[in-house]
């Protein structure tokens, strides 16, 4: 199978093209171990990239443990700058996810992509919940770069309220300027990720700079930086969402399946 790798602010992804719908039968178990770091390629998630009547593509998403994953916002960035880079040429993707249809495009080696509407966020005490995509759990917290993410996340990942569907969790330090910084733990990846789209993009509704109109937030991640722009109307629900932010090819190869053995080439 050949595969390519491709990170977005180092949330990095093996993409595979499959329009001629080779390898629309991968099992779980070879999914999860193409993603394996020892064992296989070495991923936070795998996409197909799939024919799809009336748009460019159809992005379908598993995540790194060999389950179909829902929208990945960094994902959804790379797959586009792989479709860019094997010639399909658009100034302004329309492509298919789980989540619906999406709009992107690339401009100056930076990928925007348009996110789904939100129209609800539950608020609590000292937390948010709501869905941009894929769900997502929000926190403010002092002090990012000391706290233990892994186990910090895990423990409400795993949590009553959240265990039996899952949840991705994200703690957030609001800077001086508005800016944000976001550590995110991601189900499916059961880890700390370098960066979760979905994530950056639930941090910046939930810490908006506007009471209307529109907002523009910068978001440093482990792996660099975002950038989400929205309009957040009077009742609270937010449209025109966009996550911009590089996605850069790193090398493509072959994956023998049947052998588990990797062959790569720069």
């Amino acid at each position: 199978m050949h595969f390519y790798k491709y990170q977005g602010a180092g949330n990095d992804f093996v993409i595979v093209d499959n329009r001629e719908a080779n390898h629309n039968n991968l099992s779980q178990e070879t999914i999860h171990k193409i993603c394996n770091r020892r064992f296989g390629i070495g991923a936070d998630g795998l996409m197909m990239l799939n024919q799809k009547p009336g748009y460019d593509f159809e992005m379908v998403y598993y995540n790194a443990d060999g389950r179909e994953g829902s929208m990945c916002g960094n994902g959804g960035r790379c797959i586009v700058r792989f479709a860019h880079d094997i010639g399909i040429d658009r100034s302004r993707f329309t492509f298919l996810a789980t989540d619906g249809e999406h709009l992107a495009d690339v401009k100056d080696g930076l990928v925007s992509l348009k996110m789904i509407d939100v129209n609800y966020i539950n608020t609590s005490d000292n937390y948010s919940v709501l869905n941009t995509g894929s769900p997502h759990y929000v926190k403010q917290v002092d002090n990012l770069a000391n706290l233990d993410v892994f186990n910090a996340g895990r423990e409400i990942r795993y949590s009553d309220a959240f265990k039996e569907e899952g949840i991705n969790v994200n703690f957030v330090e609001v800077m001086s300027d508005g800016s944000l910084k976001v550590r995110t733990y991601e189900r499916g990846v059961e880890d700390e990720t370098f960066a979760c789209g979905t994530g950056a993009t639930a941090a910046a509704l939930i810490f908006y700079k506007n009471e209307e109109g529109f907002n523009t937030v910068d978001i440093e991640v482990l792996g660099g930086k975002l950038n989400v722009s929205y309009n957040r109307n009077a009742n609270g629900t937010y449209n025109d969402i966009w996550l911009k932010g590089p996605a850069v090819k790193v090398y493509e190869g072959e994956y023998h399946i049947q052998d588990k053995h990797i062959i790569s080439k720069a």
